[in-house]
């Protein structure tokens, strides 16, 4: 066997070697979490082994069966999902306005909703927090500590990406669509209805479902702009660590449920993450 018959082989044996070192340590410190979660606190603190025989319940029923854990749990499936409609909404008929009007500056506009997501989240904490509990507050009431500011804040961050990733797909709509409807006696709203959001479903499923997944997962903002009554799921987590010590068990527990919901809506529109990422190269082609 030559030289060159041999390089395809090994060339495809080295890309297998490198997807199977990427699968099990992306896998594995989820694996480890679900096996935390089904020890006991003595197990815990026993010889380490990676092979789990026994499934200690109280560490999923106790947080489970509790009304906080189910108020977080509820918030955080609230907040990521209207924040998740709400920019997608935001994003189309942003995106569809600086590709399709060529305002004057449009190109500016663009580039200076894509610096909110430069600047690190950090930056953003002194003055959210100013704006949640002195600007927008009327008497007793405030943005601070509500499921409305979370979602709102959110779009702060959310929004740029999503416009970022819509505009190339809706750049890539022809412009020649819009016109011959426009021609036909139609207004701009049903030309956006009917002719430009079906085309670019696939773009708007991927930009939801990323939305949701930010919201969703995000923490600091929400450990930060939160105390009582808006708490999230991530940020529950953290109530797991007392003064008398952490509870490894209900805290890695708490934390395979979170990752269930994005886990399953991440299974049943995969194939949508897909389309979406190719669709505006495809049709650019």
């Amino acid at each position: 066997m030559t030289t060159r018959s041999l390089r395809k082989p090994l060339g495809q044996l080295g890309i297998y070697l490198v997807w199977i070192v990427a699968t099990v340590a992306t896998l594995l410190p989820i694996y480890w979490m679900f096996i935390v979660s089904a020890r006991s606190r003595v197990e815990l603190f026993g010889t380490p082994n990676f092979i789990q025989t026994t499934f200690f319940a109280e560490n999923y029923t106790k947080p489970l069966t509790s009304p906080v854990f189910q108020r977080y749990m509820m918030n955080s499936i609230i907040v990521a999902t209207s924040n998740a409609l709400l920019v997608v909404v935001l994003a189309v008929t942003a995106t569809y306005a600086l590709s399709r009007w060529r305002l004057a500056g449009s190109d500016s506009i663009f580039f200076w909703t894509i610096t909110n997501r430069m600047a690190p989240p950090a930056a953003f904490l002194l003055p959210i927090f100013l704006l949640f509990t002195r600007v927008f507050k009327i008497g007793d009431w405030s943005l601070f500590d509500t499921r409305t500011g979370l979602i709102l804040l959110y779009c702060v961050f959310n929004l740029p990406f999503a416009i970022w990733l819509m505009k190339g797909i809706m750049d890539s709509i022809p412009v020649e669509l819009d016109e011959a409807a426009l021609v036909d006696g139609a207004n701009i709203p049903t030309v956006l209805l009917t002719i430009i959001v079906p085309l670019i479903a696939p773009g708007i499923a991927i930009t939801g479902i990323l939305s949701w997944i930010f919201a969703w997962n995000e923490y600091l903002f929400a450990a930060t702009m939160t105390s009582v009554q808006a708490r999230t799921i991530t940020t529950g987590l953290a109530e797991f660590v007392t003064v008398t010590g952490t509870n490894w068990g209900e805290m890695a527990a708490v934390a395979t449920i979170s990752l269930l919901p994005a886990l399953l809506f991440l299974t049943l529109v995969q194939r949508y993450i897909v389309m979406g990422l190719t669709f505006g190269a495809v049709k650019g082609g």
